[in-house]
């Protein structure tokens, strides 16, 4: 494997990683909770952030349709740390298994998004992924505060 797609899937990992500390110990309702109305949980976060990288890198990039449910990641609840744990863990075991059949080169290609039919590049679908789970892990961060602040109260 290219030195890109490792040093690629070492950040997708330690981002899992910082979701998975920050679910640490967490009860279920503790994962379901919202910070306010029309906010998600941390469960509920989990579900679309892993649906939205399987997406990119393989409905999109592998040309692999997932059979994705974008709507229903919004509705799950009562999901342990450990499934939620495995959710992650099996991302990035996709991710690997698409990046090993990858080279630089193939970057630059071009992929039609199955669900709005924009033209993007490989590399923009990984990197898209990559922005879209970083941004939800600040988010799962300060749920976890929020609810922590709320219940010291």
């Amino acid at each position: 494997m290219q030195k890109f797609f490792e040093e690629y899937l070492s950040i997708l990992e330690n981002c899992h990683n910082d979701i998975i500390k920050a679910m640490e110990g967490l009860s279920f309702d503790a994962l379901d909770w919202q910070p306010g109305p029309d906010m998600n949980s941390i469960t509920v976060m989990v579900y679309h952030l892993t649906g939205a990288e399987r997406y990119w890198i393989g409905d999109v990039v592998d040309q692999s349709p997932s059979g994705r449910d974008r709507d229903g990641e919004f509705k799950v609840s009562n999901v342990g740390q450990d499934a939620l744990k495995a959710r992650l863990d099996e991302n990035v075991d996709y991710a690997r298994k698409v990046a090993e059949k990858l080279s630089l080169t193939d970057l630059a290609e071009t992929r039609i998004s199955p669900r709005s039919g924009k033209t993007v590049t490989v590399a923009w679908a990984f990197l898209h992924a990559l922005e879209h789970s970083m941004l939800h892990l600040g988010h799962i961060e300060m749920t976890r505060q929020l609810r922590e602040a709320s219940r010291a109260k």
